[in-house]
């Protein structure tokens, strides 16, 4: 992931994009008790998958290496509409 990063020119970043992952899974866990949490995470690691995604698009990144962002991106943003929805 060092090296991804490094590619990218997001060296200083890093860090802070681990612990935002961290934060979200955490979150996506708690949030199964409390629904603002769960809104408030899935929200989050939605926008930081569209984010590398963007990233990987600026990059001409192949289809196949730029789908788990777009995976993770389409699967928050649909916890996120399933929690808005209750």
């Amino acid at each position: 992931m060092k090296n991804e990063f490094e590619r990218f020119k997001l060296e200083k970043f890093g860090i802070f994009v681990i612990l935002f992952e961290i934060l979200g899974a955490f979150g996506l866990f708690v949030g199964l008790i409390f629904t603002p949490i769960l809104l408030v995470s899935s929200g989050g690691l939605a926008v930081l998958m569209l984010l590398g995604l963007i990233t990987r698009i600026k990059l001409k990144d192949s289809l196949f290496a730029s789908s788990p962002a777009m995976a993770y991106m389409v699967l928050n943003a649909y916890i996120l509409y399933l929690g808005c929805n209750q």
